[in-house]
């Protein structure tokens, strides 16, 4: 049996990416056993895939800040002795950054990554072998592209995700159709306009369907209590964890969602999903990718307006 170590430790938005990875490599191979690296707060994502046998969670973010505590130090020869625990056939690093190589060199097995023209930092001398993947290549067929070169199969096949999630019934959220309005995120150059949420909700209200508007920080919270103060019968949900965002999303009518993390769970869920861009970011790039039922709007510098996402939700049938 090959035994295969990915690592893609963050962000969540890649941390979805590399998710075709695994299935690609259970379809290609399908005795293999694929353990992964992963931040400790995105742990959740690779579990729901059935491909992956072992999650290795990391916490390169936090040991960053505490590294000459003793506590901290210890965490992380426990984490390397876990890592090392048994050899691979292949270690995939898939990340492409300082971070993501150092743990592959920690681990035990032949390490392949990105060759010098293909990654974003000059890091070939970390892995035994390296790979080309072209630029032009939206992040999830790179990431596929690297792994099927380091395993030796086509992955010529759509995209397939492999992780499903059943929506559930929650206290606080009343019964009837409701959409999920995803807000939030790190950069506030990928936020969209308030008055346009505003606009959305209205057009939701009016459809008969409930907005439900998460948060993830206390800054978040005040966003989502004023967007959804504004918004008939909206409702602000408590704090979720990934899993229970996961099951909100699952059971939507429709997502709609910035370009954040939670909005390619979304997609990947194959819950009808709008993705809205105006950033620094190409969505052609690192956008919603291979969902059948998701749709990317917007582009670097020109977002959406309101009655072209309304629209958008329109042709879903939400």
């Amino acid at each position: 049996m090959k035994k295969i170590l990915l690592v893609k430790t963050s962000s969540l938005g890649d941390v979805v990416h590399n998710l075709p990875v695994a299935s690609d490599i259970r379809a290609a191979v399908p005795a293999a056993e694929i353990d992964w690296v992963v931040e400790e707060s995105f742990a959740a994502i690779p579990r729901m895939h059935p491909a992956v046998a072992r999650v290795l969670p990391v916490a390169i973010r936090r040991w960053r800040t505490g590294f000459l505590r003793a506590a901290v130090r210890e965490e992380i020869r426990m984490f390397t002795r876990e890592l090392q625990r048994q050899p691979y056939d292949a270690i995939i690093d898939t990340q492409g950054l300082v971070k993501s190589a150092l743990v592959a060199r920690a681990a035990r097995g032949v390490r392949h990554g990105l060759d010098f023209a293909s990654a974003r930092e000059p890091l070939w001398l970390f892995y035994d072998r390296t790979h080309s993947v072209p630029w032009t290549m939206h992040a999830v067929e790179r990431n596929r592209r690297l792994a099927a070169q380091a395993l030796g199969y086509d992955a010529n096949a759509p995209a397939e995700y492999g992780i499903s999630a059943r929506g559930a019934r929650f206290a606080w959220l009343p019964g009837g159709r409701y959409a999920v309005l995803l807000h939030a995120t790190s950069a506030a150059d990928k936020l969209w306009d308030e008055a346009r949420w505003l606009a959305l909700g209205a057009a939701l209200n009016s459809q008969d369907l409930r907005c439900v508007v998460p948060w993830g920080g206390p800054h978040e919270r005040l966003r989502s209590e004023r967007l959804a103060g504004g918004m008939p019968n909206a409702v602000v949900p408590p704090l979720l964890t990934l899993v229970e965002m996961a099951a909100l999303m699952a059971g939507a009518a429709v997502v709609v969602g910035v370009d954040t993390g939670l909005t390619h769970i979304a997609g990947a869920l194959g819950v009808p999903t709008v993705g809205i861009y105006g950033g620094p970011w190409d969505p052609a790039a690192t956008g919603i990718f291979g969902c059948a039922r998701a749709q990317n709007l917007g582009a670097p510098g020109r977002p959406p307006e309101a009655a072209e996402v309304i629209a958008a939700v329109k042709r879903m049938g939400a």
